[in-house]
């Protein structure tokens, strides 16, 4: 038995739950509140050959408004993007974020739009196109871009292929 008061050990459980609930509030509120601080993620972009893709976010976006045409020859000039490599018989596959289909994309190579503007979500390239002097290529290799937006550029995703004979 025990020497507390007829209904008092009952109190005690309650303090102790009602305790527990409120540290789990305070978790909740503090997951929430770390999370608000956070960036929100770009979109996506994604190159497959074969078995093997590379996906990037990209620090060229301005959450679906026009990107500064300064801060666009930075990104063209950046030497740390993600690269792959392509077998020239090989198909170079191109897939995007839905949001970045919605507002059109175009693949650039080197700089110059390679297709026209689409709202698909997926396209397919012939490996040979990235390494052909007659389409601007130079070399093993040649970076290729996604822009994001018809008229205005609202993002920029780029990746360098890298011949792999």
């Amino acid at each position: 038995m025990t020497s507390l008061p007829r209904g008092r050990a009952a109190n005690g459980r309650r303090a102790a739950r009602s305790r527990r609930a409120a540290a789990a509030v305070g978790a909740v509120s503090a997951g929430l509140l770390a999370l608000s601080a956070c960036d929100k993620p770009t979109p996506l972009a994604t190159i497959t050959v074969g078995d093997n893709s590379v996906s990037s976010e990209t620090d060229c976006y301005n959450d679906g408004d026009a990107v500064k045409t300064a801060d666009l020859a930075k990104c063209l000039q950046s030497k740390d993007i993600k690269s792959i490599k392509v077998d020239p018989d090989a198909t170079v596959r191109f897939g995007v974020d839905p949001k970045i289909a919605d507002k059109g994309w175009t693949i650039l190579m080197n700089g110059q739009p390679l297709t026209d503007s689409s709202t698909k979500t997926y396209r397919t390239i012939p490996g040979s196109v990235f390494f052909n002097e007659q389409y601007g290529a130079k070399g093993n290799s040649t970076v290729v871009s996604i822009k994001e937006g018809e008229k205005d550029v609202s993002g920029l995703w780029s990746f360098k292929l890298q011949k792999d004979a």
